[in-house]
């Protein structure tokens, strides 16, 4: 038995990640920012004054990678920190001005790597592999009830 890569759901995602990842830091780049970092503000443009425990749980990620990702936003005037206010171990994370001027042109940005990702389809074609490749990674998180990182 051989193995196939074209036929392997895991090599097809990895190598769709890698290809996207790519895109995406082209066209974040001038922005000043990394595609973990629009990650990040992702999250916060949507809630902002998160804990770093929370970000690290909703995008899936290491809690000494979004450390590390975090102190950077900071260095570059994308985020703040501030004591909150219940729990003195712990401090929220919260946007700055600079990085709310950024949403509009880095959302822009990722939706249209989005599209580019997603032309190659016709449309109901483009809802069916959205649906099945959202249920696939649903299934896979829940395998044990945890997301994976």
């Amino acid at each position: 038995m051989t193995f196939d890569k074209t036929r392997s759901a895991g090599a097809l995602a990895s190598e769709l990640a890698r290809l996207y990842g790519a895109d995406l830091q082209r066209v974040l780049a001038p922005l000043g920012l990394s595609p973990a970092q629009f990650l990040v503000l992702s999250e916060l443009w949507g809630e902002d004054g998160q804990t770093q425990r929370a970000l690290t749980g909703r995008l899936g990620v290491e809690q000494a990678t979004m450390a590390n990702t975090l102190s950077r936003m900071e260095r570059d005037h994308l985020v703040t920190r501030r004591p909150h206010p219940e729990d003195r171990r712990s401090q929220l994370i919260f946007l700055t001005d600079a990085a709310r001027a950024l949403e509009a042109t880095a959302v822009a940005a990722a939706v249209a790597v989005n599209q580019a990702v997603l032309d190659g389809l016709p449309p109901a074609e483009r809802e069916l592999f959205l649906s099945m490749l959202g249920r696939v990674v649903s299934g896979m998180r829940g395998r044990d009830g945890k997301p994976e990182a």
